[in-house]
C-alpha cells in the first residue's frame, strides 16, 4: 500500500487536513472527539518498551491458557478454574475445552496502559478491541502530512497489514459486528473497504460461511444469546471447516486474569512459564490486583497488601485509604466503556459501601476485581478549536492502547506492534476513557 504524503506545517492547517479526510459515514457511530494538529509524542524508551511488550503479552496468554487446562486437570489448584468459569454457561465452557480450541490464543492483543507517576501501567487486556479501524484511520492521515519528519508508530500501512496479516491465506474474511458493537461498524467498514473485496463487514444474522473461511468475532462472549448466527459460527468452528479470530474462550476477557499474576500461591508457575525476569517486568508494568472472593478466611488469616481479614471490611477505609478501583473482571454488559467501574477515592462513604456490597454479593454470578489506582501523570496536549478558530491548550491524563497482532503458529508466532492510539483527556477526568472532550491521536517517537 502506498499513500500519498503532504507537507502541511501549520497546526489549523494540520488540523483542518484530518477533519477533511473523515469517511463520510464517520469512524464511531454517534460518537466524536477533539482533534490534535500532531500525533502524541513518546520517547525512545517508551517506544522501546512497547516494541517488546508484545512478545512478554503473548507468552503471558500462553502461560494463562495452559494455568488453565491444568487447573481443570488437577495439576494446578481447582480454584483457579473455579474463578475463571463463574458465570458462565455450560455450554461455553464445553466449547471453550474443546480439543478444537486446545492452544488456540487471541491474536489482537490490546493493552490498556495508563501513564502514570511511576511509569507505564498496564489497566487491562483486550482480546476483542474497539478502535482498530480509527487507529488505522488516524495512522493514514497523520503519515499523510508528516512530510518525514516524525514517525507515526507503525507507519501508514501498519494497521491494516497487522490486522490483514492475522487471517492467514483465508479466501474470505468475515468481520461480524453485533449490535452491541454497533459504535464500532463504521470504522471496520472503513478498514474493509481499504483492505479490499476480501474483507466484508457482516451483521448478527448472516450465515453464508464457506468452508476455509475466516471470521472475526466483533462481539463478547457474554453478548452470544443476543448474536442470532454466533451458534452456527461457534458450531463451524469447532468442526474445524472456518478458522474463528478471537477464539471462544472466555478466560482471555477476564480482568483477574492480573489477579492470578500476582497470587502467591500461583508464583511458582509464573516463574516456571513466563521466566523470572518476564514475571518481574509485568508485574512492575500491572497494579496489584485482587479477586474480590468473599470466601471465609481462618481466624489469623488476611487478605494480602490490604490488612484486611474480610471484604466487608473494605467498607470501613477512609477516603485517602480507598486509592482503589473496584469493577466488574468480564463476561457483563458493564465489563466495557468505563461501565461497571468504581474509583474508592472519588465516591462518599455510602456509595463506596454499595459498590462493594455489589461486588461481593455478585461473586458466583459476576465477580470483581479490586486493582490499585495509580495516579495519572499530568501531560501536555493540543487541539484545534474549530469554533473559535485557535489552537488550545489542554492539561491531560493519557491511555495508550498498543496494537499487537499476532501472526505465526504454535512457538513461531509473534505478536507485532502495528499502531498506539493515545486517548488524551481532560486532566479533572480520573478514569481514562473515550469521549467527546478528549483528544484521540496516533502516537509518533
Amino acid at each position: 500500500m502506498t499513500h500519498p504524503t503532504t507537507s502541511v506545517e501549520d497546526p489549523a492547517d494540520r488540523a483542518r487536513f484530518v477533519r477533511t479526510r473523515m469517511p463520510e459515514a464517520g469512524l464511531f457511530s454517534g460518537q466524536n472527539w477533539r482533534i490534535s494538529p500532531r500525533p502524541f509524542s513518546l520517547g525512545p524508551e517508551l517506544v522501546e518498551e512497547l516494541q517488546g511488550l508484545g512478545r512478554l503479552l503473548l507468552q503471558f496468554n500462553r502461560s494463562i491458557n495452559l494455568l488453565y487446562r491444568q487447573s481443570l486437570a488437577g495439576k494446578q489448584p481447582r480454584w483457579v478454574a473455579d474463578w475463571l468459569d463463574l458465570g458462565k454457561p455450560a455450554s461455553l465452557l464445553e466449547t471453550q475445552r474443546a480439543a478444537a480450541f486446545k492452544s488456540a490464543l487471541p491474536r489482537v492483543i490490546r493493552p490498556d496502559i495508563i501513564l502514570t507517576e511511576t511509569g507505564p501501567c498496564i489497566t487491562e487486556l483486550d482480546s476483542v478491541p474497539g478502535g482498530i479501524g480509527v487507529t488505522a484511520w488516524l495512522n493514514q492521515t497523520y503519515s499523510a502530512m508528516q512530510n518525514g519528519a516524525t514517525a507515526v508508530i507503525g507507519g501508514a500501512d501498519g494497521m491494516m497489514k497487522g490486522f490483514a496479516g492475522i487471517f492467514d491465506d483465508a479466501a474470505a474474511v468475515h468481520i461480524v459486528v453485533s449490535e452491541e458493537a454497533q459504535t464500532y461498524r463504521p470504522e471496520m467498514e472503513w478498514l474493509a473497504g481499504q483492505l479490499g473485496p476480501r474483507f466484508q463487514v457482516r451483521d448478527a444474522r448472516f450465515t453464508d460461511f464457506k468452508e476455509g473461511d475466516s471470521v472475526y468475532r466483533f462481539f463478547e462472549l457474554f453478548d452470544l444469546p443476543n448474536v442470532p448466527n454466533a451458534q452456527a459460527i461457534l458450531d463451524l468452528a469447532l468442526a474445524k471447516r472456518i478458522q474463528l479470530i478471537s477464539p471462544p474462550k472466555p478466560i482471555f476477557e477476564e480482568k483477574m486474569l492480573f489477579a492470578l499474576l500476582w497470587n502467591r500461591n500461583l508464583r511458582n508457575f509464573w516463574r516456571q512459564e513466563l521466566g523470572e525476569r518476564f514475571l518481574e517486568q509485568l508485574q512492575k508494568l500491572s497494579p496489584y490486583t485482587w479477586m474480590v472472593d468473599p470466601s471465609p478466611l481462618p481466624p489469623q488469616g488476611g487478605i494480602p497488601e490490604l490488612e484486611l481479614t474480610d471484604w466487608q471490611q473494605l467498607k470501613g477505609l477512609s477516603q485517602r485509604e480507598r486509592e482503589l478501583i473496584l469493577k466488574v473482571s468480564g463476561f457483563s454488559d458493564k465489563a466495557w466503556g468505563a461501565r461497571g467501574v468504581f474509583l474508592g477515592s472519588d465516591l462518599s462513604t455510602a456509595d463506596w459501601a454499595t459498590a462493594v456490597d455489589l461486588a461481593i454479593h455478585s461473586f458466583p454470578t459476576s465477580p470483581h476485581v479490586l486493582q490499585r489506582f495509580l495516579k495519572p501523570v499530568l501531560a501536555k496536549a493540543q487541539w484545534f478549536d474549530f469554533e473559535k478558530e485557535q489552537l488550545t491548550d489542554m492539561p491531560s491524563r493519557v491511555r495508550l492502547c498498543p496494537y499487537y497482532f499476532v501472526q505465526g503458529q504454535g512457538d513461531a508466532a509473534r505478536a507485532n506492534l502495528s499502531g498506539v492510539l493515545a486517548t488524551i483527556c481532560p486532566s479533572d477526568k480520573k478514569i481514562i476513557h473515550g469521549m467527546s472532550t478528549a483528544i484521540l491521536a496516533p502516537c509518533s517517537v
